[in-house]
């Protein structure tokens, strides 16, 4: 049988070697070329050279062109180490963007795009530059005119010094002559693509990528192609988890045309698809790790009638075939999804790759709807990175943190001292002064809220430290919504929404568990005083195995128990309204996140011991899953805990980490009773479900034999990985939680 495309890509990819990074070199050219230029305009040229300047890969059985092979030095020894200490220096002239001040995790408004093409694109800056110019133009060299304004015969002015006093206009014009010149440079990047895959005798490639450099798509290929093209320039721009948005809808216009005039089959659909989307692999094979690149299939549209298409169950089909961590794809149900929808991602996820990660449109919408989207735009969200909700095309990039709330525990019991080190990191507290549970709960809300506090002030000392006109990013902004017609950066106002922060709350089951155990033993039974357990905790609990197990005994979160349910409720409830108070610095909402990505593992590490027997230095809990191995009456049990928190206050997401052995995708009875159960677990609130289908003993032969299983892989928690790249403590992690059979 031939090899197909995809498989063919990646036989080429194993077996092709990358040499240095040069994508900070070329911008640095850019850069040199432009040093009297406004910094806005010293991008875009830095953006046009790395568009223009990098190689073009083309792999020999391509079908959509575009690789991150280009943006690596083909000989080691071409970018020297002193060529890269000098890009260095350049490079803290002008980068200061970050994930923290809104750099990347973004989806586009692709479907505008799309529609109008790069000239479409072009032609909007140009209407915008002349309504400013309608509006009044400075006049004299001084007040701020663009190069390309310099009167013929005078020399250029140098415009960095009079930024500061530049007015409205001035700032307008060189916002939209910068996004003007990254985008012709877009367009010439598509031509050399064009070129090189004629060279390479893949004449329908690079015929597909010479009509995207101008015009607007016209077939599937030519949609895909320049979408792909578009992820492969924020690539340049070194921008990561670029996410896709929901692709099934702005491109089934396209593969809808097609197939009615015969232009392509489903299969054919499919194989474009899974030929594109095994290069996700690329940065593995060159950079290390993996991009988080998430793709939203099904949900609803803008008027809330079901979205799923033929499209949806091409990139579940897709994904099956390259068989490669990424894209991380998210499939949004609801009540009115078809019903063979959720079988066909179980079908993928139990090849092993765990995803599609299943959200519930209902959550989700309610959440958005709760911090003031409109409806229709609430609707139509995607996600970013992992599991967070973001809407495409509206908003600034996503930007989030982690927030240890067991820490916060810890300083009730050490009475503001830090019980591993000894610092004095919370408050000071009298803890004899606390004599039932709502004084208890309301100390420990007072840690978090002075915790939360600190937390504010870090996230915006960092994301203010760069003044935004010093960060802008006219190539990203183009496919904002309203950031051309407003003249404004996607960061200074020019985009519909403003920013939002995610602060990912950890250790949810851990705090439930731990805060049950203290009602219970110590203010309900009396067994212990507040002092004998912060003793217990300071200790480790060496030699103090009878208590340890008394602790553990108490009811856990995950087994349908009200009493430490109750808790993880108050745990969402009290975290909601702490950080609800606080903005963006440009107004938007803070989101809460019930989500750890591998960080219970880190935040573990600096906590001690917990009331709920964990030991110190131990993991949390993993997001919003129960404690492993606590949740002890089956996976109905798990779910009806996992329902009563109210997650239409988690805006962001939220990632429940379940495993299921592989008789849950073989046997279909069985397939059928987890479809139930998931459909079920929406029904009664559940906001996400991530499943894991491959086996305990696989999973430990890999970790004794990882040369036996380079391919295997595995969920993590809101993204899957090769199992084998994992370190040893997330790869423990993963062995130890629960598996249903």
């Amino acid at each position: 049988m031939a090899m197909t495309h995809h498989e063919s890509i990646r036989r080429e990819l194993a077996t092709t070697s990358a040499g240095r990074p040069i994508s900070a070199w070329l911008r640095a050219a850019g850069y040199r070329e432009h040093f009297d230029d406004p910094v806005t305009l010293a991008r875009a040229y830095a953006i046009e050279a790395v568009f223009t300047r990098g190689r073009k890969h083309v792999y020999a059985d391509d079908l959509i062109a575009g690789s991150l092979r280009g943006l690596y030095a083909a000989d080691a020894t071409e970018v020297s180490d002193a060529d890269r200490a000098a890009v260095r220096d350049i490079a803290a002239i002008y980068e200061h963007n970050d994930f923290l001040n809104n750099f990347d995790h973004f989806a586009g408004d692709y479907e505008t795009f799309l529609a109008q093409g790069v000239d479409g694109t072009i032609a909007r800056i140009d209407a915008a530059v002349a309504r400013v110019r309608g509006a009044g133009v400075p006049t004299a060299r001084h007040e701020g005119i663009l190069p390309s304004q310099t009167p013929a015969g005078q020399q250029n002015v140098p415009l960095w010094p009079v930024q500061r006093g530049r007015d409205a206009r001035d700032t307008k014009l060189t916002f939209l002559h910068a996004a003007g010149i990254t985008m012709r440079a877009f367009s010439t990047m598509c031509q050399q693509y064009a070129a090189a895959a004629r060279e390479a005798g893949l004449s329908e490639v690079a015929d597909a990528c010479a009509a995207v450099a101008h015009g607007p798509p016209k077939t599937f290929r030519q949609a895909l192609q320049l979408i792909w093209l578009l992820y492969q320039a924020f690539l340049c721009e070194d921008r990561y988890a670029m996410a896709l948005g929901r692709m099934d809808q702005y491109l089934f216009p396209y593969y809808q045309a097609d197939l009615a005039a015969e232009r392509l089959t489903h299969d054919g659909a499919v194989e474009l698809l899974a030929a594109t989307f095994i290069k996700f692999d690329e940065r593995r094979h060159f950079a290390g790790g993996s991009d988080i690149v998430n793709i939203a299939i099904g949900g609803v549209d803008r008027d809330g009638r079901d979205a799923t298409n033929a499209l949806s169950y091409a990139i579940l089909e897709a994904v099956g075939r390259a068989g490669v961590p990424g894209p991380n794809l998210s499939a949004r149900l609801h009540a009115g999804s078809p019903p063979e929808f959720l079988p066909a991602c179980l079908d993928v996820i139990g090849t092993g790759l765990g995803y599609p990660a299943l959200m519930n449109d209902e959550i989700n919408i309610a959440a958005l709807l709760r911090v003031g989207y409109d409806l229709a735009d609430a609707r139509d969200y995607c996600m970013v990175g992992c599991i967070e909700n973001f809407l495409p095309g509206l908003q600034p990039p996503w930007s989030d943190g982690r927030f240890n709330p067991p820490k916060f525990l810890e300083y009730v019991f050490g009475e503001g001292r830090d019980l591993l080190t000894g610092a004095h990191a919370g408050l000071p507290v009298a803890l004899d002064s606390l004599t039932d549970m709502e004084t208890f709960l309301a100390e420990y809300t007072r840690q978090m809220r002075h915790g939360a506090a600190a937390y504010m002030a870090d996230f915006h000392a960092k994301n203010r430290k760069i003044d935004v006109r010093f960060r802008e990013q006219p190539f990203l902004s183009c496919f904002c919504r309203d950031c051309i017609e407003r003249g404004l950066d996607i960061n200074d106002g020019g985009a519909v929404y403003p920013s939002v922060h995610g602060v990912a709350v950890m250790g949810i089951a851990t705090v439930a568990d731990s805060l049950a155990v203290v009602e219970e033993l110590v203010f309900r039974q009396r067994k212990y005083t507040l002092r004998q357990l912060a003793d217990a905790l300071a200790a480790d609990f060496e030699d103090l195995a009878a208590m340890r197990a008394q602790l553990r005994a108490v009811p856990k979160y995950g087994n349908n128990h009200p009493l430490p349910d109750r808790y993880a409720v108050w745990f969402l409830d009290t975290l909601y309204e702490m950080f609800s108070a606080y903005r963006t610095h440009d107004g938007g909402h803070i989101y809460i996140a019930v989500a750890a990505n591998v960080q219970n593992i880190s935040a573990g590490e600096v906590t001690a011991a917990t009331p709920d027997g964990r030991g110190a230095r131990r993991p949390l809990n993993d997001a919003a899953s129960p404690t492993y191995q606590m949740d002890k009456n089956g996976p109905t049990a798990v779910v009806l805990s996992c329902v009563k928190p109210d997650y239409t206050k988690a805006a962001c997401g939220t990632v429940v980490n379940q495993r299921f052995g592989r008789e849950f995708f073989t046997d279909p009875a069985k397939k059928a009773t987890l479809c139930s159960l998931i459909r079920t677990y929406f029904s009664l609130g559940g906001q996400e479900m991530q499943i894991n289908a491959v086996g305990k003993d696989l999973l430990e032969d890999a970790m004794s034999h990882p040369e036996n299983h380079p391919n295997l892989v595995v969920r993590v928690s809101g993204f899957s990985a090769y199992f084998t790249t994992l370190t040893p403590e997330v790869q423990r992690d993963i062995l130890s939680r629960t598996t249903h059979s």
